[in-house]
């Protein structure tokens, strides 16, 4: 069987701190997704470009948040959630497989939040894997709203034969993300109950990796103040094995 190594991580736009005290972390951000070492990475957060940070930070990147971060041979994978005043930012995926074809839907649920799914089709030696990377919002009765929307899609553009994996910031720590994905047949590590958020002090498990089609072997999160420095999330990371065609 072929092992997937898959991560989720919220980068923070690759700055950390406020106001004149801020850092960027986006250089940090690039050696840490190498390191995770995944097949696929599942981003969010993440700027396209935002002139404000370009112009106050010397060493600010001049290529895209996603293709700064792609290791070498991964392909980047980006639409956008969010315009801002100075910019835009959203979800990404970088693949060490390639990327047959990608989509996005808006998921907003107010004018106060703009939010959204990333959808891309990968094949892995020569079999195809969905890929949904989600960003909720912050209000619980948006959140369910969305996760019903994030059902709908699932069963329109995903086939039910086809492997699917749904990694992101949920913004959720309860059993309605568990429930949400169980009815539509994707589950996760019932027994890891990982925390993810805030780094720095991590009490909550914000951020999941549920899957349909794989089988799980281990999930972890990497912890030590390298990691609470680079975002206000920590990465995980979870294993999974493709089972024979």
């Amino acid at each position: 069987m072929t092992l997937l190594r898959i991560a989720t991580y919220n980068i923070h736009k690759g700055v950390q701190g406020l106001g004149p005290q801020r850092r960027l972390e986006i250089h940090n951000l690039g050696h840490a997704v190498e390191q995770l070492d995944a097949d696929i990475v599942c981003l969010q957060e993440v700027r396209k470009v935002h002139r404000r940070e370009a112009e106050y930070f010397a060493r600010w990147p001049e290529l895209p948040q996603a293709d700064f971060l792609a290791p070498e041979g991964y392909e980047a994978v980006y639409r956008t959630n969010a315009y801002t005043k100075h910019g835009e930012h959203g979800n990404a995926m970088l693949s060490r497989w390639p990327v047959v074809a990608h989509q996005h839907e808006d998921m907003s649920d107010h004018r106060f939040e703009q939010r959204g799914l990333l959808h891309c089709e990968v094949m892995v030696q020569g079999r195809p894997i969905h890929v949904v990377v989600v960003h909720l919002g912050l209000i619980r009765a948006s959140r369910v709203r969305q996760l019903a929307q994030l059902q709908r899609f699932i069963s329109r553009e995903v086939p039910e034969n086809v492997p699917v994996v749904v990694a992101g910031d949920f913004n959720e720590w309860g059993p309605l993300v568990r429930r949400a994905m169980g009815s539509v047949g994707l589950v996760a590590l019932e027994k890891a109950r990982l925390a993810t958020f805030p780094s720095r002090l991590p009490l909550l498990q914000l951020d999941h990796i549920y899957v349909r089609g794989l089988l799980p072997v281990g999930m972890s999160v990497p912890q030590g103040r390298i990691w609470w420095r680079m975002s206000d999330h920590l990465p995980l990371i979870a294993e999974f094995q493709l089972p024979p065609a």
